[in-house]
């Protein structure tokens, strides 16, 4: 069983799909405590709801983002967290505090990496008239969106998609692709070469496809 540490600043929905698959035995963890640099981010009343440890850390208490970060580390180390997972943290995270965890944090980016880092995503999407857009679990590096992916999930893009109808549409994967790819890493499954992540177990299907629009129309 691993213990998560989850970095929040919003309403926490990816927080909620974590704490669901840790009590249906989705995952073999336990969310140890859901930090905030937001104190009235609806994640915190979320976490309390199932009496999860709830920390809040402002970033505007900390006279840099060194300071910052360095309080952050110790107080996930005091909860002897195995895994960090940022679930909407808005902040990015220094190389001080990635050495702190090496290998061990991930985030879900709601755009297909390497396309689309960074925010606004989704609305980036629509307008550059891609024709599929979807979510990427992967591991945080020092660049912005830039670590090594461990899952991805594809959504079909229409041309008069809205933002709020594409967002709802990736959403949901994000609830099903973060869980699983923090399961496989508590089943020791993910191996990290250079930028590659091998999944131990993982049988390729070469006949996977998607096309939008599709062939027979």
């Amino acid at each position: 069983m691993i213990r998560i540490g989850v970095l929040v600043s919003g309403s926490g929905s990816n927080l909620q799909s974590i704490m669901d698959a840790c009590e249906r035995g989705g995952i073999d963890g336990q969310v140890a405590v859901v930090i905030s640099n937001v104190p009235d981010a609806y994640a915190l009343e979320r976490a309390r709801d199932r009496s999860i440890p709830t920390v809040v850390l402002s970033h505007n208490d900390y006279p840099d983002r060194s300071a910052f970060d360095r309080e952050l580390a110790i107080t996930l180390k005091e909860y002897r967290v195995d895994l960090v997972a940022l679930a909407g943290f808005m902040r990015v995270l220094s190389d001080e505090f990635l050495g702190e965890f090496p290998g061990r944090i991930m985030n879900i980016h709601p755009a297909l990496l390497p396309s689309f880092p960074g925010l606004g995503v989704r609305r980036k999407a629509i307008e550059h008239g891609v024709r599929f857009s979807g979510c990427t679990v992967h591991f945080v590096d020092a660049g912005v969106d830039t670590g090594p992916i461990i899952i991805q999930a594809v959504v079909p893009v229409y041309p008069d998609d809205t933002e709020e109808e594409l967002r709802d549409r990736i959403l949901a994967l994000e609830h099903k692709i973060y869980p699983k790819a923090i399961q496989l890493f508590a089943q020791g499954r993910l191996i990290v070469t250079g930028r590659k992540v091998y999944v131990r177990g993982f049988d390729k299907d070469a006949a996977q496809c998607l096309v939008n629009p599709p062939l027979d129309i």
